[in-house]
């Protein structure tokens, strides 16, 4: 016999049992406004920098980070091949979490993952570029670690500017980790176990940190043995989440990371809590495709293809993209964007010790650059400033260090994702500028 439940349809009913639903918080009500990105204000600069010089006048954009753009961005045999994979796939929804051949092609000809460490394909999550994947890891990071909202992410002292705001919008509070720039603000064992500390005695629970590598703003780049260092303190340091960001890990000078070296370091318990952000946005040029994905646990994966499934589903496109590069054999598929890279970085780190400026510089797209002397003698307040000024007087676009913490205030960030040559003349207009003020 069925019992048949009766539901008085004249009356409104909630979705969830009374146990499971989320308590009434004032705190939006108080939340900061996060404020948009201040990049238009590089273009009006320029803007005025050839309304006094003539719309011919040479302009030098060091500011983005936009291969895509600035670079040949993906070869059109790979974005050929991505199209006769989406007429072959046909128009109807994937899965929340991609297709099984992206996995494949990301697990095996990717990746190679080893079947040792436990984790294969179905620990890959297709997500629709790297912020969508960052915002879906930190939404894990609450449910299934913290468990409250208010609670903390761990970001460097100088983190992209969207690491301060993404996980906010989310209800993370950032935290900013101790760091030094003669250390390249990096991280240490014992700031991240200081860092937990700071944060209990407020009150919170740590959700996770993000280690990238190379790093954006600084360019810095850590070794896979340091990182793998890092994220044991903080794991044993009760944080619940690693998150390793490595969308820029394929334009070094040395190659990508393995992810088995990392995997197998960690118990397999612990490799449960680490997660993996990568995708061809940078390493392909392939800025407006939206191409990333995740590596992660299975719990994790379980968790964001519920989610997903009421929110972001991923497109077929964006991931035949990736598949078409992954079979190529990455290296050679994104040799249009590693090798002027890596001949820029020759170039601008000749150039930088040449000027005798302090500066940090690894791998990735970026170099970040200590104008404190210069901003002082033009007395020009911070970066914002000198950033204004390099663009409409000299006609180049730098970002300002303070855009991403008041830790770079007087610090710069440029891009060198450019051909070689533009780089050294972006540099030496730069410069001429940076010489005027003093």
């Amino acid at each position: 016999m069925v019992t048949q439940l009766i539901v008085d349809l004249d009356t409104p009913e909630f979705v969830v049992p009374e146990a499971n639903r989320i308590p009434s918080l004032l705190y939006p009500a108080d939340m900061a406004i996060i404020p948009p990105s201040r990049m238009f204000l590089i273009r009006e600069a320029l803007n005025k920098y050839k309304e006094k010089a003539g719309k011919d006048a040479p302009t030098y954009d060091a500011s983005q980070g936009d291969g895509g753009a600035s670079l040949p961005g993906v070869p059109v045999e790979i974005l050929n091949r991505a199209n006769e994979l989406q007429i072959k796939q046909g128009t109807a929804y994937n899965q929340p979490w991609g297709t099984p051949q992206f996995r494949k092609a990301a697990a095996e000809n990717y990746w190679g993952l080893k079947p040792e460490t436990g984790w294969g394909q179905e620990n890959i999550m297709f997500v629709q570029g790297g912020r969508d994947g960052l915002q879906k890891a930190y939404s894990a990071m609450v449910a299934l670690g913290s468990h409250e909202v208010g609670a903390a992410l761990v970001v460097s002292r100088v983190p992209w500017i969207s690491y301060n705001w993404g996980p906010y919008a989310v209800g993370l509070n950032v935290l900013l980790a101790p760091g030094h720039p003669e250390d390249g603000w990096r991280y240490t064992p014992e700031s991240i176990k200081a860092t937990a500390e700071f944060a209990a005695r407020e009150g919170r629970k740590v959700a996770g940190i993000v280690i990238t590598s190379p790093d954006n703003p600084t360019g810095r780049t850590i070794p896979v043995e340091e990182q793998i260092e890092l994220a044991r303190a903080a794991l044993e340091s009760g944080y619940s989440y690693v998150l390793f960001d490595w969308i820029y890990h394929w334009v070094t000078d040395n190659g990508p990371s393995d992810i088995n070296t990392v995997l197998m370091a960690f118990p397999p318990e612990q490799r449960e809590r680490l997660i993996f952000l990568d995708g061809i946005t940078k390493s392909l040029g392939a800025s407006n495709i939206r191409s990333a994905h995740l590596v992660a646990g299975k719990e994790v994966c379980t968790y964001i293809t519920s989610q997903a499934s009421h929110g972001v589903v991923p497109s077929y496109y964006a991931q035949a993209v990736a598949i078409a590069a992954y079979e190529m054999g990455f290296a050679q598929a994104a040799a249009s964007i590693i090798e002027p890279a890596k001949q820029s970085r020759q170039i601008l780190r000749r150039e930088l010790a040449a000027a005798g400026i302090n500066n940090i510089m690894g791998d990735g797209y970026y170099a970040f650059i200590d104008c404190t002397p210069y901003i002082q003698a033009g007395n020009l307040g911070d970066s914002e400033g000198l950033m204004t000024y390099l663009a409409e007087q000299y006609g180049v676009a730098v970002v300002a260090g303070v855009y991403f913490s008041q830790a770079g205030a007087n610090w710069v960030r440029f891009s060198y994702a450019l051909p070689p040559e533009k780089t050294e003349k972006a540099f030496k207009r730069m410069l001429e500028g940076l010489n005027a003020l003093k």
